[in-house]
């Protein structure tokens, strides 16, 4: 294993149905999956979290280089999700640091795993199950489509959006029954069916820090 740190941006930005199932990448895997051409961010909120990944990415990077390490960067409204691999508790503890200091992220999901980097055919699979658990989405009418976003690192399916407690439910419990997913973890942020409703309606977000 090339003794480097990956760290991949999974951002989103308005596309249609198609691209969207294929989120902008910084180096050699997906982290995540959106699976509408819409959520309910506004234009400029999906662009932040487009920045905050790369430039995040980056930022790892630098502090990183050199160390057995594979971190994947997903944002979701100014909310960052790190999943991966790292030697040790103190470099979570820092990755986790240099994301809660990035500018405009809101909060910090440390998702980290204290393990050697997966490997290649590992990365191969988790991009498979999430293509299956986005399929199993498709088929349930009653998941708000347009603000999840699936990311999966280890077999272990983690959702991302802004949701209703009803809608949060009814996603992790589809994402639990797919072949293959060993664990969902809910990284939702949860709003009445007004607020949902007013935000996609007018793409109202939470502001910048």
């Amino acid at each position: 294993m090339k003794r480097s740190i990956q760290c991949i941006a999974g951002a989103l930005l308005v596309v249609s149905v198609v691209a969207a199932c294929a989120p902008l990448v910084v180096g050699v895997v997906v982290a995540g999956t959106a699976i509408v051409a819409t959520d309910r961010r506004t234009a400029g909120v999906q662009v932040d979290d487009q920045a905050i990944q790369l430039r995040l990415a980056g930022e790892l990077s630098a502090a990183f280089k050199d160390r057995p390490v594979h971190i994947s960067v997903n944002s979701f409204d100014r909310r960052v999700l790190l999943t991966g691999e790292v030697p040790d508790e103190a470099a979570k503890t820092k990755a986790g640091e240099i994301a809660t200091a990035s500018l405009n992220v809101r909060s910090v999901v440390n998702e980290l795993e204290i393990a050697l980097p997966s490997s290649l055919s590992d990365r191969t699979a988790d991009t498979a199950l999430a293509t299956k658990v986005r399929a199993a989405f498709v088929n349930t009418r009653e998941i708000a489509f347009n603000s999840v976003e699936i990311v999966v690192e280890r077999h272990v399916v983690y959702l991302l959006g802004l949701v209703t407690e009803k809608e949060g439910k009814i996603a992790a419990l589809v994402a639990s029954k797919v072949s293959g997913v060993q664990r969902v973890v809910k990284v939702f942020e949860y709003a009445s069916q007004e607020e949902v409703d007013r935000r996609r309606l007018t793409g109202g977000s939470a502001p910048a820090k």
